[in-house]
């Protein structure tokens, strides 16, 4: 749908004249030049995996992965530069200390020891290269927010604690009623500052986007939400979080969000992706290490995608499981350096100590490792990451994938 600018009433009469004359001109003036394709305007809306931290520097290290490098070359220029979209432009607020606008290329992700791409990056390029229109990305994304409290929409109701929590703060000796008073404050903020900043933006296209043409008018096209891992990991708001239904409440919150964020944007059936978080892969593939989490993090998977399984939803919400573009390859790599570790600790502090000078130890330690892994091997372990797993291991082969997958899965909804 094509989102109209509000008209203020007339009277009557100068209604009447005002279509008089329009009429009257319509019959002399020649016909106008038919409008342009509408802007196609895309939000992007989550937590700090919405905001990206996989750096540049870990591009290179898609060439290796068959399922990367194409795509590595849709993400650069022949000179190895970072692309810069012509058709597709960002106004992004929460990943820096300002907004941030222009055409979309590298450095929308996280700002903090940039630059890194999020799932925007690839979700322009890919949407680009799918629609012949132009396009505009709306980003709001803030690291460390819950849906449960930061998120909260506005018709689900105060946040409320259970007894648990209640109890607990007792016998803290919290004061109980400072913390409600903090949490209802908190209490859908980040909300409200997405749907500010989405309204202000459509207020005024030109500002962020300085081809626009009001002629061909815009439309609200997609939202994609990748957000979670707050969520997930409070066993507070979730005490039952490793039993079926244990976040229950995810999902009901999650679809009063969907229907929040339609009204608020006068937009009934906007599209709306799910970005299900997938940290670690699939869960029928954890190791033993990870086998602890696989109850919890299946459950909290199974709400994230429930809204899209609702029958109200039906044609117009999506999700999409960020587990499959999981690195299996790269985790492999570095459970066999684990195997090494031990090694590589005694150099270091032999090194720390004295007992070994600094040059030697670089040797010993690059002879080990060369011991241990081919070339290739070498490259993806060290060149292919650039944070922990919960950002997904800051891989821009992974969230490329991510930003891409999050674009063929809107794309269907705007044909």
């Amino acid at each position: 749908m094509i989102t109209k600018c509000k008209r203020i009433r007339q009277p009557a009469l100068l209604l009447a004249l005002a279509t008089i004359w329009l009429n009257q001109s319509a019959q002399s003036a020649p016909a106008a030049e038919p409008a342009g394709k509408p802007l196609k305007v895309f939000i992007l809306a989550g937590q700090s995996n919405m905001q990206g931290h996989a750096k540049v520097s870990t591009f290179d290290a898609m060439r290796l992965n068959p399922a990367t490098a194409p795509l590595l070359k849709q993400m650069r220029n022949p000179d190895g530069s970072p692309r810069v979209c012509e058709k597709v432009w960002i106004t992004s607020i929460g990943s820096a200390d300002a907004e941030q606008t222009g055409r979309l290329t590298v450095g929308y992700g996280a700002a903090a020891r940039g630059p890194k791409i999020g799932p925007e990056f690839t979700f322009g390029i890919t949407m680009e290269s799918l629609i012949d229109q132009p396009i505009l990305i709306i980003k709001t994304a803030w690291g460390g927010k819950s849906l449960h409290t930061d998120f909260r929409p506005p018709n689900a109701g105060p946040y409320e604690f259970n007894e648990t929590q209640l109890k607990q703060f007792q016998r803290q000796g919290k004061d109980i009623v400072q913390i409600k008073a903090d949490k209802t404050k908190a209490t859908g903020h980040y909300y409200r500052l997405m749907i500010d900043h989405v309204e202000k933006v459509l207020a005024d296209i030109g500002r962020v986007y300085p081809d626009y043409d009001a002629k061909q008018g815009f439309e609200l096209a997609g939202f994609v939400w990748f957000q979670g891992w707050n969520d997930m990991v409070d066993g507070g708001v979730y005490p039952s979080r490793d039993q079926p239904g244990g976040y229950d409440q995810y999902s009901k919150l999650l679809t009063q969000f969907i229907h929040d964020v339609r009204n608020d944007l006068a937009s009934p059936k906007l599209p709306f992706v799910i970005g299900v978080m997938g940290v670690g892969g699939p869960t029928d593939h954890y190791g033993p290490e990870q086998q602890r989490y696989t109850a919890v993090h299946q459950n909290f998977r199974d709400a994230m995608a429930a809204p899209a399984g609702l029958l109200e939803f039906k044609g117009n919400v999506s999700a999409v499981l960020t587990e499959d573009y999981w690195d299996r390859e790269v985790v492999r790599l570095q459970e066999r350096e684990k195997i090494i570790k031990p090694r590589l600790d005694e150099i270091a502090k032999s090194i720390k100590a004295g007992t070994t000078q600094r040059d030697e130890g670089q040797v010993a330690i690059n002879n080990l490792y060369a011991a241990n892994f081919d070339e290739r091997e070498l490259e993806i372990l060290q060149q292919s990451t650039s944070n922990a797993a919960y950002h997904y291991l800051g891989s821009a082969g992974i969230m490329a994938q991510i930003g891409k997958g999050f674009a063929e899965a809107t794309v269907q909804f705007t044909k």
